[in-house]
């Protein structure tokens, strides 16, 4: 048909250039269409999934560099920093940075951020995969509820305790010392961390107790009674018991950066006392002995005067009785005299602690003021001992003595509290009581009895020399000399004596014999009998024993 077309009219072209140039432009125009609309939809991608602008404010920009840093949480990208600039006054630096694929409703109030970098903190060393990345920006977007859209914050200058995402609760504790603890020290349940510190807050003025926020994470946060207790577990504790050197240390974390336990007091643990809420306060006890201390509700006031030194006694020491704790000295301080009375003294402070000895039942039945005062008519006194003369601690210690002679004084009462009588104790009373003996020796006339002794002995030395003690002497030799001679001839004697006697015994059984109807006669004689035989024994026995002690006769019958 073009065939025929050309031959019909040919020199008309017009036809066959008109079709082909239409064939040609629906084919070219196709790529550069396609090309607009990728790149409209790149475009569209770009601009959708770019983040907002937002800007950080620290107080330095360490470690920040534009372009290069990044914010992260949980190791996902977020957001890259565009610029640092110094704030118009100087005083901080603002990071611009640009969030990428983020919701705007996780950038509110609640949002934290923070450099990540190589830190420090008591044992734990954290951020030291920085080191060969770099610096970033952490960020926490906290709770999304209750936020409203921000693009300006205040960076954090270290990071926070908790993460907004960490299960748990917080508490606050009341110290009147901050002493080692302090942001990231450990919190620690039955010897197992459960928890740490996030801060403290100054009072106003700077006088009052401090106050420490703590993080408790779940689920041991249900482990916290409203009767439970915290106390201070840092660095190492070091005490001298009945067995010797007590060392006890909670963890090498805890040595370095402090920490701090809670438990229950081990005669509270009632399954009906409810679990603390969170944002509860507690009381910050200084050692766990103190803490359980506190379940000691009653107390008694009292106090004691003492003259003697106080040395290692202070505020905390322990009062005992029979070497069992029943209460503490509250305080400590010297009273000079008066008008009444001249001589300076201590006044020692106490609290005692009826519950510690009695039940809860006696102790209401029973009026304290009266069971103090007959136990002071009792006899019982305070005196300060001596606890360990290692350390010089010492303790007010109650005993009671029972003084001869004596009336027992009664109770006493100053501003209705009462007054314990008190005596010297420990080394002190040792030290009065050797005081005591050496005023009475002062006060014997030791001189004068050794002018006595001195005239005696010249007196004496006279005496041995006089021609009267000479001839006493002599006399004394001669008569020992003739006892001698008595001694050496008894044996020739005594046969003879024994012999008579004998006969002496027969004449009188024949003598008997013949007055046998005489019954008074006989009986007598028989006596005599009896006695004349004993007799005969006796002489018998006494020169038997004069031949093997001749020297009795002077210086009498040994033992």
């Amino acid at each position: 048909m073009r065939d025929e077309q050309l031959k019909r009219h040919p020199g008309d072209k017009r036809g066959v250039e008109a079709n082909t140039r239409l064939s040609r432009f629906s084919v070219l125009w196709i790529i550069p269409v396609l090309a607009l609309v990728i790149a409209g939809w790149l475009a569209w991608r770009h601009f959708a999934t770019m983040g907002p602008r937002i800007v950080v404010s620290f107080d330095a920009a360490d470690g920040i560099v534009p372009g290069q840093t990044q914010v992260k949480n949980k190791a996902v990208n977020l957001g890259t920093v565009q610029s640092v600039s110094l704030s118009p006054d100087m005083s901080h630096a603002d990071v611009t940075i640009q969030m990428s694929g983020i919701d705007s409703r996780t950038l509110n109030e609640h949002t934290r951020f923070w450099v990540v970098s190589p830190r420090i903190n008591g044992a734990s060393i954290t951020g030291l995969d920085t080191l060969f990345s770099g610096a970033y920006i952490a960020m926490d977007p906290g709770k999304p509820e209750g936020g409203h859209y921000r693009d300006h914050f205040r960076g954090l200058e270290n990071p926070p305790g908790i993460r907004s995402d960490k299960p748990g609760s917080t508490y606050w504790l009341v110290s009147p010392r901050l002493e080692s603890l302090g942001a990231g020290s450990p919190i620690f349940y039955r010897d197992v961390q459960v928890g740490e510190i996030l801060g403290y807050t100054m009072p106003p003025g700077g006088e009052g107790p401090l106050l420490l926020k703590v993080f408790v994470k779940a689920p041991y946060d249900h482990y916290l009674r409203s009767d439970s207790r915290f106390w201070n577990v840092s660095g190492m504790q070091i005490g001298f018991g009945a067995g010797g050197m007590n060392i006890r240390l909670q963890s090498f974390q805890a040595l370095l950066s402090g920490g701090v336990a809670f438990g229950r007091p081990d005669k509270v643990q009632s399954e009906d006392t409810p679990a603390a809420a969170p944002n509860s306060v507690f009381h910050l006890y200084e050692t766990q002995e103190a803490a359980d201390n506190s379940r000691y509700i009653h107390k008694m006031p009292v106090v004691t005067y003492v003259d003697t030194a106080v040395a290692g006694l202070t505020e905390g020491s322990k009062v005992t009785m029979f070497g069992l704790q029943v209460g503490e000295v509250t305080s400590v301080h010297l009273e000079l005299g008066n008008e009444k009375r001249r001589n300076p003294r201590v006044r020692v402070e106490m609290q005692l602690e009826p519950e510690r000895v009695i039940d809860e039942d006696e102790l209401a039945a029973v009026r304290q003021s009266d069971l103090l005062g007959r136990l002071v008519e009792e006899g019982m006194r305070a005196s300060v001992q001596n606890v360990s003369f290692l350390t010089g601690e010492a303790m007010i210690a109650l005993s009671f003595v029972h003084e001869k002679g004596q009336q027992t004084p009664s109770m006493q009462f100053e501003n209705g509290v009462g007054v314990i009588p008190s005596q010297p104790g420990g080394m002190d009373g040792i030290l009065q009581s050797a005081s005591v003996i050496a005023d009475k020796i002062s006060e014997m006339p030791l001189t004068q009895i050794g002018d006595h002794l001195n005239e005696i002995l010249a007196h004496g030395d006279e005496r041995i020399r006089s021609p009267e003690l000479t001839q006493s002497m002599a006399a004394m030799r001669g008569s020992l000399l003739a006892l001698n001679h008595l001694l050496d001839h008894a044996d020739e004697h005594l046969p003879t004596l024994m012999k008579s006697l004998n006969e002496t015994l027969s004449q009188a059984n024949g003598m008997l014999a013949s007055y046998g109807g005489n019954p008074d006669f006989r009986r007598n004689l028989q006596e005599l009998i009896v006695q004349l035989t004993r007799m005969s024994r006796s002489f018998h026995m006494l020169a038997d024993y004069l031949d093997h002690h001749p020297s009795s006769f002077i210086t009498g019958r040994g033992p």
